[in-house]
C-alpha cells in the first residue's frame, strides 16, 4: 500500500492520475460544447438581443412587478421562518419530554407534517381558510403560503434541534442537574444555546429552503418574485432574461443569508472559545484571602 493512502481509498497511481485528467478534460469539453450549443440556439431566437434586456433598465419594470414580488417573497419567508423556529423549538423539546403524552403528540405532529408536500399544505390551507373565512380574502394567499411553510419547516427544524440537543455531551446535563437547575432552566441555559450553535448551518439551510419554497404560492395567485418575473416577461416578451434576473435575485438573497449564517457561527464559536485568563498573582492573592487569619500587608 502506498504511503499516500488515505482512510477511504488508495491514492491514485501515475496511470490513474493520467486517466482522471483525461476524463476531466473530456467532461469539461462536453459541458463547454453543450453550453455553446445552448447559447447559439438562444442567439438565433433573439433571446440574447439587447432589446430583451432593456426593460430592466426601465424603472417601471421594477416598481410595477419585480420589487412588489420581492417584497411578497421576503414577507412570506420572514413570517414563516419566525413561526417555524418557534414551533420547531416547542416540538423539538416536546419530543424529549418526560411525559409520554407530550412526546407522542409532538412526534405525531412532526412526522405527519414532514411527510406532506409543502404545496399540498398550502392548497389545503387556501381552501380551508376560504371556506370558513378564517382570514380576509385579500390575505388568503399570503396566509396559505405562511401556513404551509410554517408547518413543514417547523417540523424539520424540530428534528434538527432535537438532534442538536442530543449531540450535546451527557455530562452537560448531569452537571446542570447537580447544581440544582430545573430541567426547563437546563434546557434554556445549557442545552439549547449549544444545540443552536452546532446546528446553525442546518437551520440556515432550512431557512433558505423556506425562502425558495415561497415561490410555490404562484400556484394559487400569491404575488412573489417568480410570479412577478413571469408576468413581467409576458408583458415584454422576454421570458429568458426575466427568469435569469429572478434567479440572480434569489441567488443573491440566499448567498447573503448563508454568508450571514457563516459569520454568526464563527462569532458564536469564537465567543465560546474565549476565556479570560486571570493574573496568577491576583488569583493566588484572592485564594489566600479565604484562609483564616490571612490579612493583606498594610491592612
Amino acid at each position: 500500500m502506498s504511503d499516500e493512502s488515505t482512510v477511504l481509498y488508495d491514492a491514485p497511481g501515475p496511470r490513474a492520475r493520467i486517466r482522471n485528467r483525461i476524463t476531466a478534460v473530456v467532461f469539461i469539453a462536453i459541458l463547454a460544447a453543450i453550453a455553446a450549443y445552448v447559447i447559439v440556439i438562444l442567439a438565433d431566437n433573439g433571446q440574447l438581443d439587447a432589446d430583451m434586456w432593456r426593460p430592466f433598465t426601465v424603472s417601471g419594470t421594477w416598481t410595477t412587478w419585480l420589487l412588489p414580488g420581492l417584497w411578497g417573497t421576503l414577507k412570506a419567508a420572514f413570517v414563516s421562518i419566525v413561526l417555524a423556529l418557534i414551533i420547531g423549538a416547542l416540538l423539538g423539546i416536546g419530543r424529549m419530554s418526560e411525559h409520554r403524552v407530550i412526546r407522542a403528540v409532538s412526534g405525531f405532529i412532526v412526522e405527519v407534517f414532514r411527510a406532506i408536500p409543502v404545496l399540498i399544505l398550502m392548497f389545503f390551507a387556501y381552501f380551508l381558510f376560504a371556506k370558513y373565512a378564517v382570514v380576509p380574502s385579500s390575505q388568503l394567499s399570503f396566509a396559505a403560503v405562511v401556513f404551509g411553510l410554517t408547518l413543514y419547516n417547523g417540523s424539520v427544524i424540530a428534528e434538527i434541534l432535537r438532534a442538536g440537543i442530543q449531540a450535546v455531551p451527557r455530562g452537560q446535563s448531569e452537571a446542570a442537574l447537580s447544581v440544582g437547575l430545573r430541567k426547563s432552566q437546563m434546557m434554556r441555559m445549557i442545552l439549547l444555546p449549544q444545540a443552536v450553535t452546532a446546528m446553525l448551518p442546518a437551520l440556515i439551510s432550512q431557512m433558505v429552503i423556506a425562502l425558495k419554497d415561497s415561490a410555490l404560492g404562484y400556484a394559487f395567485g400569491y404575488i412573489e418574485v417568480v410570479r412577478s418575473g413571469i408576468v413581467s416577461a409576458s408583458y415584454w416578451g422576454n421570458y429568458l432574461p426575466s427568469l435569469v434576473i429572478v434567479a440572480l435575485i434569489m441567488i443573491t438573497i440566499n448567498f447573503c443569508l448563508t454568508g450571514f449564517a457563516n459569520y454568526l457561527e464563527r462569532r458564536l464559536r469564537r465567543g465560546r472559545r474565549k476565556t479570560d485568563v486571570p493574573d496568577p498573582d491576583v488569583a493566588e492573592l484572592e485564594t489566600m484571602e479565604n484562609v483564616p487569619g490571612f490579612t493583606r500587608i498594610g491592612e
